[in-house]
């Protein structure tokens, strides 16, 4: 009997690990598809538009609302996630009205090349070719949250004149308050990677690439000499505040930088602080 239960037990296992390694394949990918996405917008009267490029050889999708006749504010979503992480803010009509919105799915996420990590450095080169293609002569404001704070300071330190303003929300800049975090590179130089669900497993490879690239990025920070704003919680327990003081240390030089911290918030701010950050972007174009 015992055997018998010994041997149900091994193959309930082993069937149970082998749909674990299929669903965790095609789930928690983190996105939406775009007919769905521009019905949701056609309900509320408001036009959308997809586009797919390819940089270097990799598709980068983003998402376009707004008119081209006004300055862009410029989304970058954090990990996992994608273009969709800011549908509220491309939905807002007092933002439309001044602002052309865009927001991309970063290469590895949504539908740019899902499930392929790529670094920093390289991220923001191909993310910077878009604006790039996109570019109306206006002012461009990037607005980018969590890991997508690093990708668009990387960004603007690339190329600084193409950028009016940085808005970094609960960004993860600093390479000297990351948490340690040593079981990430178990499921990214193992097998283990392929246990972890969908958009889960490009968000911890870039992450360990991410840590390693952060110090490069410290050496650049001179370059920007445009507003920039941190918005942070200062209960974020995800990406420590400490990010906001290493950064206002990195930007000594520069006496457009503004700090804003909520009190009781958390690391989720574009959603729990929904009004907080639209006053702030809406504040930018008074300066546009």
């Amino acid at each position: 009997m015992a055997w018998k239960i010994s041997r149900k037990f091994k193959w309930g296992a082993f069937i149970f690990f082998f749909a674990w390694l299929i669903l965790a394949q095609s789930c928690m990918k983190f996105r939406i598809d775009d007919t769905t996405a521009k019905n949701e917008f056609a309900q509320k009267g408001l036009p959308l538009q997809f586009i797919t490029v390819k940089e270097d050889a990799v598709p980068i999708h983003y998402a376009k609302t707004g008119s081209d006749t006004l300055p862009t504010l410029f989304f970058v979503h954090g990990s996992p996630g994608s273009w969709e992480a800011f549908k509220i803010y491309m939905m807002d009509t007092a933002l439309l009205k001044r602002f052309r919105i865009i927001s991309v799915d970063r290469p590895g996420f949504g539908y740019s090349d899902f499930g392929t990590a790529y670094g920093l450095a390289y991220q923001a080169s191909l993310i910077n070719k878009i604006v790039q293609q996109e570019n109306n002569h206006r002012p461009i404001h990037l607005v980018g949250h969590s890991i997508g704070g690093p990708v668009i300071v990387q960004m603007a330190q690339d190329d600084p004149s193409l950028f009016a303003s940085l808005t970094i929300l609960a960004g993860s800049i600093s390479p000297y308050d990351e948490p340690k975090e040593y079981w990430r590179y178990a499921f990214t130089y193992s097998p283990l990677k392929y246990l972890m669900p969908g958009a889960f497993r490009p968000s911890n490879d870039e992450i360990v690439y991410f840590k390693k690239e952060l110090y490069r990025l410290d050496k650049g920070y001179d370059q920007l000499q445009m507003p920039i704003t941190f918005i942070h919680g200062d209960k974020d327990k995800f990406v420590t505040v400490k990010n906001v003081e290493y950064g206002k240390k990195k930007l000594l030089h520069n006496p457009l930088v503004k700090v804003i911290l909520i009190p009781g918030a958390g690391h989720f701010i574009p959603w729990e602080h929904f009004s907080t950050i639209r006053d702030h972007l809406l504040g930018l174009a008074a300066d546009n």
